[in-house]
């Protein structure tokens, strides 16, 4: 799959509070299109971060995972508006800065994926379990690695023409 287009995001719509994302400072979103089936996967990703920001310093990468289904390969309206939710409970909790940083939202094929490094995988269970106490259960599937590097952030970068 290729990246196909950019459009740079200021502000994102769907009550995601980007104002809390401190160590981002500039959002962008990209979109691939499969080439056998012409789905398209939507990717909102931090294109910019603050002047003092080091990626060294959350060495761990955490995926959220939300599988669903639809025929279109997109969520359906009530599906993204509990997705939004999720993110929306979790974004005072889990991004602060030295802790953890989102820096990839992918969203087509039938899963929508958040990429968080963080600094600390056994902390950010924590409170992510914190967050989300006293809440529905939430279809999630936890996919944590190291990942010092930032690889799956840079790989996804070096495939964004702008």
């Amino acid at each position: 799959m290729k990246i196909i287009s950019v459009f740079t995001v200021l502000a994102f719509a769907a009550g995601v509070a980007l104002a809390s994302m401190n160590d981002v400072v500039t959002w962008a979103t990209a979109t691939s299109t499969h080439a056998t089936n012409g789905r398209v996967i939507v990717f909102r990703y931090a294109k910019e971060f603050r002047p003092a920001f080091e990626k060294s310093s959350l060495p761990n990468r955490v995926i959220l995972v939300w599988r669903y289904q639809s025929q279109s390969g997109m969520p359906a309206t009530a599906e993204r508006e509990a997705m939004d939710r999720l993110e929306d409970l979790l974004t005072p909790f889990l991004e602060k800065p030295g802790f953890a940083t989102l820096s990839l939202v992918s969203t087509g094929e039938n899963l929508r994926e958040w990429t968080y490094y963080v600094k600390s995988e056994a902390e950010f269970l924590q409170t992510l379990n914190k967050a989300l106490s006293g809440q529905p259960r939430f279809p999630i599937e936890i996919h944590a690695a190291p990942d010092p590097k930032w690889s799956t952030y840079e790989h996804f970068r070096q495939g964004v023409r702008e």
